[in-house]
């Protein structure tokens, strides 16, 4: 809950630009995934970054305030960074159908070969972004 309470903070009173620089390298999509070693690949890495995740997302449905995908992609990303993980944090953007043709995004985060939050991730979104 500290950790989704710390990147609302950010998210709200800063400048997306200083977070990002907290996030990782941002990249191409299609590169993102070159960068994460088999190293970090293995089944426990896995299970702790899905443990994570599983956390997360729990704490983001308890929270009194509202913990949305960023948020809950950005908590996890630092949770995994402080027990020397890597991870992928993705942007995403769809498009509505109707007259309006409003935009609607999503972030989700990878690590060590899992789905951590975000996930499932409807198709209609377009991968723009990542950090690594």
């Amino acid at each position: 809950m500290v950790w989704l309470g710390i990147a609302r903070l950010a998210l709200l009173v800063l400048p997306f630009q200083s977070v990002a620089r907290h996030l990782g390298e941002p990249m191409a999509p299609k590169d993102a995934m070159d960068r994460i070693t088999p190293s970090e690949s293995d089944p426990a890495r896995a299970a702790l970054a899905r443990e994570i995740g599983s956390a997360v997302t729990r704490a983001a449905a308890a929270a009194p305030f509202r913990a949305v995908c960023l948020q809950q992609a950005v908590a996890a990303s630092l949770m995994l960074r402080r027990r020397g993980l890597s991870s992928v944090i993705h942007f995403g953007v769809a498009t509505g159908g109707g007259p309006e043709k409003s935009m609607e995004a999503h972030a989700w985060l990878d690590a060590a070969g899992a789905e951590v939050t975000g996930y499932p991730i409807s198709p209609r979104f377009t991968e723009i972004a990542c950090f690594v």
